[in-house]
């Protein structure tokens, strides 16, 4: 599975405690964990889980409801008496509805009937962490937002205030590159070089043409974002932004 690993120590991650007899499962499950951008934490039984879940005070677990040692819903309930706010993902190869209600009733945050797969229980759990505030939404680097304006790239669609702006193929280039250094002042031959590949005569020209469009349609009737500064070149900046 793909996912995006993300900088930092062990220590600044966020911890998954795993729980499963399966060591097959308990691997694939730790490795979705650590593309996720989390430190998966493996336990076989549920006495080791408990042990691990004291020392590495886990932001959330992934708990199999059926273990050699101790029964999924004990390990719940005892995690849930040292930690009542601990997010728990129950796993388990049986889907009848009274383990289900058992294991809700027992504190568990969700739950997962085997077979499922990893891309199901990694949305599952970013759901649980964003609930507990353990992990803010990632933003989504298709999307470019400043102020009220925003720009989504795979559907190459421009909102300001929720109005729908129609934009050419190079009015969308250019204004993605505005987006992509705001505030910053790009010149003339910044914008003809990343946005036309050139540097040819007259160039100057064709960009004032296509700021002057784009402008007219981001900026009219509204608080002005695209500036010119003299002798310089354009930057935009949100609305509020007095500089």
């Amino acid at each position: 599975m793909s996912g995006t690993r993300r900088s930092g120590t062990p220590s600044d991650r966020v911890r998954v405690l795993i729980v499963d007899d399966e060591p097959t499962l308990t691997e694939l499950l730790s490795v979705a964990v650590t593309e996720a951008g989390w430190r998966p934490y493996p336990a076989a039984d549920g006495h080791s889980a408990l042990r691990l879940a004291r020392g590495c005070a886990p932001h959330a677990v992934v708990l199999d409801g059926m273990l050699p040692d101790l029964d999924g819903v004990q390990v719940l309930r005892r995690l849930r008496y040292e930690n009542p706010k601990l997010p728990v993902l129950m796993l388990t190869a049986r889907d009848a509805l009274e383990y289900r209600i058992d294991g809700l009733a027992a504190g568990a945050d969700d739950y997962v009937t085997k077979p499922f797969s990893l891309e199901e229980v990694v949305l599952r759990l970013r759901g649980l962490l964003r609930r507990a505030g353990a992990e803010e939404p990632r933003p989504d680097p298709s999307v470019r937002v400043l102020g009220d304006l925003v720009l989504t790239e795979e559907t190459r669609e421009v909102r300001r205030d929720g109005t729908a702006i129609r934009l050419t193929a190079k009015e969308f280039e250019l204004l993605g590159l505005l987006l992509g250094h705001p505030r910053q002042v790009l010149s003339k031959a910044q914008i003809l070089s990343h946005v036309w590949s050139s540097s040819f005569d007259g160039g100057g020209n064709l960009v004032e043409v296509y700021i002057s469009s784009l402008r007219r349609k981001i900026d009219k009737g509204r608080a002005p974002m695209i500036h010119t500064v003299r002798g310089v070149g354009y930057a935009i900046r949100p609305p509020e932004d007095g500089r």
